[in-house]
C-alpha cells in the first residue's frame, strides 16, 4: 500500500460472534434442526417495512424493500413447523438454549440480568418470514484473555438464526427454513486497535472458549463472524457480515481498512472539482435508441429484455471514476456494487470506455448528444424502466456522501477472496421493538448458580485432556480440539477401539487434504464417518482403505460407505492370499533385491500397497514381505549370488 502502512491506519475492529448451539429443538418451538435438500413445503410473501413504536422507519429496511424482492419459502415438516411459517405464535423458549447461553456468559465473567425482553429486530431482506429477528439481550460486560490482550464484552443475546439463502434469481430471492429459528448466541466484543494478523488470534480464543462448552454446533454455516472495522483518522464504523473463516478474516480487516483510507483520498478529490449539482432533467438522458447499434452485449441484451439504456452525466468529474488510490478501490467500484444491488450488472463509466464493447463512436455520439465535455464525467446505465429514477438517485446520493462526508455508513458483506461489497445502509436504533408474543424471561439464582457451576475448563486445560485421555501429541490435540469433527472423534472412540491417533489424523489431515483437492466434506455424513471406522475394526477394511472410501464419497462417486467398498473392490484379502502376492512381486524383483538387499522393502512395499489399494493394513504387509525378501536373499546366497550394496 502506497503512502502510509496499515499500523498508520491505526485499525480498530470489534467482532460479532453468531454460534448455533446444540440443542434437540429450535428456539420457540419443538422442531429439530436437521439440515435438508428436500421440500415438500413452498410459498410466496412479499415483506414490507414498517414504522417502529415511534414512527420511524428503519433506513435499512428501506433499502432493502427498494429491491422489490418477491421471496419464496421452501419447507420441509422435519424442520420447520407453522412457526417459521409466521402462522402460529411462538412457543416457550427452549430451556436448554437458555441455560447453554447463560453458561457461555457466566464463562465471559458477562454480568447477567435477573429478567430478560425479547426483542424484535426488523429484517426485511427475507431471511425471516415475519420480516423479523427475535432476540433478547442476557449479558453485559465482562472479558477473556489471548496471548497479548484483554478483550472486552460489550453484550450477549441469545436469538434465532436466520433461513438459509437459496439463491436469488431475477427479483425472486428464494429460502429454505431448516435453519430458521435455530438457537444461536450473538457476543460483541469491545472495539479494541489491533493489527489485521492479530485479530485472527482474538477470534480464535473466543471461539475456543465457546467450543470448550461442548454445547455449541460444528460445522459450515454453524458459526460467522461479523466485524466492525474503522481507522483512527476520518473513519467510521463500517459493519462487515458473513466472515465464514478466520484466514478470511485477516484479509477482510485489512482490505476494509485500506478501502476506508482509499475513500478518504477519493473525497479530497471530488472536493477539488468544482462543486456539481445534478440536473434531473438536463443531466441523464434516455439513450436506448442512440445506443440501438452499439456492440456491447450487456447493452444488446438489456434492449431485448425491453430494458431502458440510460446515460448519467457529472460535469467536472472526468478522471475521478477510476481515480485509484489503492488496488481494487474506486468510484467507479462503489457505485458498481450499489447497482448489483438492485440486480443490475449494466453499468459503465466514462474511465473504462472504450471497453466492452463501446466503442470510441459511441462515446461520441453520446457526448454530442448529452452535450458531455470532455472534462466531464458520465456513466452509462442498463436497467429495467421501472427501477431506472431510484437506482440514479442512489448514485448519485452515494457520489455526493463520498464527496461531503468521505465514507458511506454501510453494512457490507465479506467475499471469498477477503474483499467487502456493498450489501445495505446500516441499521438505526428503529430496528428494535418490544416482542408482543412472548413474555419477559426470568433469571432465577438457581439459574445463575447452576451456569456458574458449568463453566467449562479452560483451553489449555482441554487440550491437556485430550492428550492424557487420548495419548495425543500437543499439536494433534489443539487441531481435533478447534475442528468440527471434534465430538465427533470422541463418540468414534467411545464406540472402537481404534488407534485415537490415527482417528485424528483422519479428521484433521486425510479429510482436510481431500477438501483441498476440490472436494466435498459435506457429502461425508457423521453416520458413515462412524460406520468406516466400525468397519476397520472388525477387519472388513484397511486403515489404508479409509482414505479410499472418503475420496470416493466426498466426490460423489459413491452414495455410502458399501458402495465405496464395492467400487473401489475392496474387500479385504486373507493372510494366506497375501503371503502369495507379496512372493509373486518379490520374485519379479530379484535384482532390486540383489542390489539393495533389505533396503528394497521401500520400493517394493510401495508397489504391493498400490497394487492392494487398502485390502489389507499396512503393517501386516510390511511385515510378510521383509520376511519374503530376507528369504530371498538366503536363496540367493545358497546359489551362489551375494546381494550388493552398490
Amino acid at each position: 500500500m502506497a503512502e502510509v502502512t496499515l499500523d498508520d491506519l491505526g485499525i480498530r475492529a470489534g467482532l460479532e460472534i453468531h454460534q448455533q448451539l446444540a440443542t434437540n429443538k429450535k428456539l420457540f418451538c419443538d422442531c429439530k434442526p436437521v439440515e435438508t435438500e428436500e421440500y415438500s413445503i413452498r410459498f410466496q410473501r412479499k415483506l414490507r417495512s414498517a414504522k417502529s413504536e415511534l414512527g420511524e422507519y428503519d433506513p435499512a429496511a428501506l433499502f432493502e424493500r427498494s429491491k422489490s424482492k418477491s421471496i419464496v419459502y421452501y419447507g420441509n415438516p422435519e424442520s420447520s413447523c407453522l412457526v417459521e411459517q409466521d402462522e402460529e405464535p411462538p412457543h416457550e423458549l427452549d430451556k436448554d438454549a437458555k441455560k447453554i447461553a447463560l453458561v457461555i456468559a457466566s464463562a465471559l465473567n458477562s454480568e447477567i440480568f435477573s429478567e430478560i425482553y425479547p426483542m424484535r429486530k426488523t429484517v426485511v431482506d427475507g431471511s425471516n418470514t415475519a420480516g423479523f429477528q427475535r432476540t433478547m439481550l442476557i449479558s453485559q460486560g465482562g472479558s477473556f484473555e489471548t496471548e497479548e490482550n484483554k478483550i472486552g464484552i460489550q453484550s450477549i443475546c441469545l436469538e434465532e438464526d436466520a433461513a438459509k439463502n437459496l439463491g436469488d434469481k431475477d427479483s425472486v430471492r428464494r429460502f429454505g427454513l431448516e435453519r430458521l429459528g435455530i438457537p444461536l448466541v450473538e457476543i460483541a466484543t469491545e472495539p479494541f486497535e489491533v493489527g489485521p494478523k492479530n485479530i485472527k488470534k482474538v477470534a480464535l480464543a473466543l471461539g475456543r472458549i465457546l467450543r470448550s462448552t461442548k454445547k455449541v454446533r460444528r460445522g459450515l454455516g454453524s458459526i460467522r463472524q461479523d466485524v466492525n472495522v474503522s481507522i483512527r483518522e476520518g473513519g467510521v464504523v463500517i459493519e462487515v457480515k458473513g466472515v465464514q473463516q478466520l484466514d478470511q478474516l485477516e484479509k477482510v480487516v485489512e482490505y476494509e481498512a485500506i478501502r476506508q483510507h482509499g475513500l478518504l483520498r477519493i473525497s479530497k478529490e471530488l472536493q477539488t472539482r468544482d462543486k456539481w449539482t445534478h440536473d434531473e432533467n438536463e443531466d441523464r438522458k434516455d439513450i436506448t435508441e442512440l445506443f440501438s447499434g452499439c456492440n456491447s452485449k450487456i447493452i444488446q441484451n438489456a434492449i431485448k429484455k425491453k430494458q431502458r439504456i440510460v446515460g448519467i452525466s457529472f460535469k467536472n468529474l472526468a478522471g475521478l471514476f477510476g481515480f485509484s488510490p489503492y488496488k481494487g478501490v474506486r468510484l467507479g467500484k462503489e457505485i458498481a456494487e450499489l447497482v448489483r444491488f438492485f440486480g443490475i450488472a449494466g453499468v459503465f463509466h466514462s474511465d473504462e470506455l472504450p471497453n466492452y464493447g463501446v466503442k470510441q463512436t459511441d462515446i461520441e455520439s453520446l457526448r454530442d448528444h448529452m452535450k458531455i465535455k470532455e472534462t466531464d464525467g458520465f456513466l452509462i446505465l442498463a436497467c429495467p424502466e421501472e427501477k431506472t429514477k431510484i437506482v440514479i438517485d442512489q448514485i448519485i446520493l452515494r457520489i455526493e456522501h463520498i464527496r461531503d462526508h468521505g465514507i458511506p455508513n454501510d453494512t457490507r458483506l465479506a467475499t471469498q477472496e477477503g474483499q467487502t461489497k456493498f450489501l445495505r445502509p446500516r441499521p438505526g436504533a428503529a430496528r428494535m421493538y418490544p416482542e408482543t408474543d412472548i413474555p419477559p424471561v426470568t433469571i432465577s439464582e438457581d439459574e445463575l448458580e447452576e451456569s456458574r457451576e458449568n463453566v467449562p475448563r479452560s483451553w489449555d486445560e482441554s487440550i491437556k485432556e485430550l492428550q492424557t485421555k487420548f495419548g495425543l501429541n500437543l499439536q494433534l490435540a489443539e487441531q481435533i480440539f478447534d475442528s468440527k469433527y471434534a465430538s465427533l472423534f470422541e463418540k468414534i472412540l467411545e464406540r472402537t477401539k481404534v488407534n485415537p491417533t490415527f482417528v485424528a489424523s483422519v479428521f484433521c489431515s486425510t479429510i482436510t487434504n481431500l477438501e483441498r483437492s476440490g472436494l466435498d466434506s459435506e457429502l461425508l455424513t457423521s453416520e458413515q464417518i462412524v460406520k468406516a471406522f466400525e468397519f476397520l475394526e472388525k477387519g472388513k477394511i484397511a486403515n489404508e482403505s479409509i482414505e479410499i472410501i472418503f475420496e470416493s464419497i466426498m466426490s460423489g462417486k459413491s452414495g455410502s460407505i458399501e458402495e465405496a467398498m464395492k467400487a473401489s473392490s475392496m474387500e479385504t484379502v486373507d493372510e494366506s492370499e497375501l503371503e502369495k502376492i507379496v512372493q509373486v512381486l518379490v520374485d519379479k524383483n530379484e535384482q532390486l533385491i540383489k542390489n539393495q538387499k533389505e533396503r528394497a522393502i521401500g520400493p517394493l512395499m510401495g508397489i504391493v500397497m498400490k497394487e492392494l489399494r487398502g485390502k489389507a493394513p499396512g503393517k501386516t504387509v510390511n511385515s510378510l514381505l521383509m520376511k519374503s525378501i530376507q528369504k530371498k536373499i538366503i536363496v540367493m546366497r545358497e546359489v551362489g549370488f551375494e546381494p550388493t550394496n552398490s
